[in-house]
């Protein structure tokens, strides 16, 4: 089986024992060895004759500036030596610099003993040598010899080398206190040191001395128990674990084999079903705002789960419980559950994507943790969006708990669980699925609320026919209700067909003429014979009126709070057309009158024009319905070429630009819209005795093409 890896103050499942012998790599052993070698590795010091040579040039240019000088400039040439010194010097030292005596001490005794002391090295402090006390390498920059030294405190520094001069003066040459005085006056402040520590030499010298030492191993055997079942696991064992782990040969594993192909198959089967969705709308900054909330209360709540997973789980009553299996609770199917009920499947799959991987790191899970959270995501969003209403998404729990079972399973088999372990998770998965059910439940109705989205659920309430706005229009406009229904009708046929929301059709379309309530009986529909009241009003004014039921409608739409799906559609179900009776009956009168020349945009619907593919075929059944009253004898033939000729002046008039319909979408509308229009328009026998309903196919000679009045 393969070994898992315990970290450090976990409780072992089962015991775990080496496969084959094993050297393990000691770090800090290793390291420990290679400090111990750095610090013997003795430093380097170069040694230089350029400062015998300076000091020897710098004092014989002091002695010929003395000898040189006049009587008269001896206190100047003492304060310019002094300078040059840095150092104070008496007029004694300097009357002493000016004899020949003094001169021939200087180049025969004094310099050759200075160069010969300074032969060996001079330090500029003897203390430099205190952490060396394995010796120092001197290194001779003239020759490149180096010499090991393992007493440097035998070396001198300046003020041995000092002391070492006047012994010199006073013992072997038997000078004057003044003339070993004018000696050091003159000396002193020349002297410096000419060993000095090479920092990088030594340092290369250190690492090479540290990259020879051979690592330190520690052999572990064949069949030896790295750790036993129940048994605490120490940072030692962790990390004998981890080099089982890492040495690991590949094989075929059956259980792992058998996860690898459960979850393929899952998101294969599950990215099928989630495709067969309409295409939604589009994303604004609103939506992102949302959806950025869900992300981020769900990233906090995973990074939360994994703080208190490990004090969580040794509180439970289940023996040597992985504390990561607690993440398996997190609902993260629901909160990619509560974006199904807004957005397009394309866009809740993203989502999904995004939520397993942000959830997944921040609970402290591995890929297993992540896939869990996709798949299960993934199919939430199947069954949340064939729900159409609350009742049928709570009957989604059992499918969803088969789901997440069977997304456990996958990911178990693949990580290699033992039996024990993956019965816990299957629990904790489970009560996954009911707190995702339950925070779609819950969220839903806040986000419709809060954002004002529209779901199908909010969707399927407005179709309820008993709603306030639809009874006020059954009594104050039952020929626009009617209008309305039938409309309806043939909008959802129309969706099914192109592939747009049908539901969101039927709803809006419903609801696209509900601005008429405001003055019913200044549309054709709802006058039943009574005299038009638009032949007592100039054709301005009647266009106005007609104009009006647009925006109106917008704003009862906003009070009743309809959502923005249906406010679109009820703005833009004219687009921008015509209303050509009330603009030729204008044009009329203004030629027989000889008045101001009318303007053809103050007979046209302020738009704007239709945005999606339901604003446009909602557009396109409402002017088809409309006309469609007209037509005397209304046959089949007769009902096709009418459908088509109505399309087609809409599609030339430029209403559809912007509403993604293609002129394929356009046949098969015409083909769903005699459908429903044949059904409606259907022939009756006539009854022995009975009068002909003459009436029946007529109605006003207005055309009513692009608005019905």
């Amino acid at each position: 089986r393969p070994v898992r890896l315990y970290v450090a103050g976990e409780i072992a499942g089962y015991d775990v024992k080496a496969a084959d012998d094993l050297l393990l790599l000691e770090k800090e052993a290793t390291e420990r060895k290679r400090a111990q070698v750095a610090t013997t590795q003795p430093p380097v010091f170069d040694l230089a004759h350029e400062p015998v040579e300076q000091i020897a040039s710098r004092a014989r240019e002091v002695v010929e500036l003395v000898t040189a000088a006049a009587p008269e400039d001896l206190e100047q040439v003492r304060w310019q030596v002094a300078e040059g010194l840095d150092a104070e010097v008496s007029s004694r030292s300097l009357f002493l610099w000016r004899k020949d005596e003094f001169k021939t001490t200087l180049n025969e005794a004094i310099l050759p003993w200075l160069n010969e002391a300074m032969a060996q090295g001079v330090v500029s402090d003897r203390r430099l040598f205190s952490p060396y006390r394995q010796g120092i390498v001197i290194r001779d920059l003239a020759d490149g010899d180096e010499v090991l030294n393992t007493d440097p405190q035998l070396l001198r520094d300046l003020g041995d080398l000092q002391s070492d001069l006047e012994d010199f003066l006073r013992g072997d040459l038997n000078h004057s206190i003044r003339f070993r005085k004018a000696v050091m006056d003159m000396l002193g402040p020349l002297m410096m040191p000419n060993l000095t520590l090479n920092q990088e030499a030594s340092q290369a010298r250190r690492q090479a001395a540290m990259d020879a030492v051979e690592p330190v191993y520690t052999q572990i055997k064949k069949g030896e128990i790295v750790v036993r079942q129940g048994e605490r696991v120490g940072e030692e064992q962790q990390r004998r674990l981890q080099a089982l782990v890492a040495s690991q040969r590949e094989s075929f594993l059956p259980m792992k084999s058998g996860g690898v192909f459960a979850v393929g198959l899952l998101i294969l089967v599950g990215l099928s079903l989630s495709g067969r969705e309409p295409r939604g709308r589009s994303v604004g900054l609103q939506d992102a705002v949302f959806l950025g909330s869900v992300l981020l209360v769900f990233g906090v709540l995973a990074k939360v789960l994994e703080a208190v997973s490990r004090p969580l789980a040794q509180g439970l009553v289940f023996a040597n419980l992985d504390p990561s299996l607690v993440a398996y609770m997190l609902p993260v199917a629901g909160a990619v559950g509560v974006a199904a009920l807004f957005f397009p499947t394309s866009l809740c799959l993203f989502v999904a994507m995004l939520a397993a991987f942000l959830c997944g790191q921040l609970a402290g899970g591995g890929l297993e943790l992540v896939l869990f959270y996709f798949l299960t995501s993934m199919f939430g969003v199947f069954f949340i969006k064939r729900a159409q209403n609350r009742l049928q998404l709570v009957g989604c729990l059992a499918p969803l708990l088969g789901t997440q079972l069977a997304s456990w399973a996958g990911v178990a088999m693949l990580g290699g669980l033992p039996l024990a372990e993956m019965g816990f998770g299957a629990g904790a998965s489970m009560l996954g699925g009911m707190l995702a059910l339950m925070t779609v439940l819950a969220v839903s109705p806040i986000a419709e609320h809060v954002f004002g989205y529209t779901s199908r659920f909010k969707l399927m309430e407005l179709m309820n026919l008993e709603q306030p706005l639809l009874r006020e229009l059954m009594v104050n406009a039952p020929g626009t209700y009617h209008h309305s229904l039938i409309v309806a009708n043939m909008v959802e046929s129309g969706a099914r067909s192109i592939g747009a929301n049908p539901l969101l059709a039927k709803v809006a379309a419903l609801y696209h003429d509900i601005g008429k309530l405001k003055n019913p009986h200044y549309f054709i529909e709802n006058q039943f014979g009574q005299a038009n009241k638009h032949d007592k009003l100039a054709p301005s004014m009647s266009a106005l009126v007609l104009i009006s039921h647009a925006k109106k409608g917008v704003e009862l739409a906003h009070e009743h709070k309809l959502g923005p799906e249906i406010i679109d559609v009820i703005q833009q179900h004219h687009g921008t057309s015509l209303m050509s009776y009330f603009y030729r009956k204008a044009l009329e009168q203004a030629e027989q009158k000889g008045g101001e020349m009318v303007r053809e945009e103050d007979y046209r619907y302020p738009g704007p024009k239709p945005q999606t593919k339901e604003a446009g075929l909602i557009l396109l059944a409402d002017a088809v319905e409309a006309s469609s009253r007209t037509l005397v004898d209304p046959t089949p033939s007769r009902l096709k070429g009418h459908i088509q000729k109505i399309i087609r002046a809409i599609y030339n008039e430029g209403q559809l630009d912007d509403s993604e319909l293609t002129l394929k979408d356009l046949n098969l509308l015409g083909d769903a819209f005699m459908r429903v229009m044949a059904g409606m328009f259907h022939h009756r026998i006539e009854y022995p005795g009975g009068e002909k309903a003459e009436q029946e196919g007529t109605v006003s000679s207005q055309p009513l093409y692009p608005m019905h009045q």
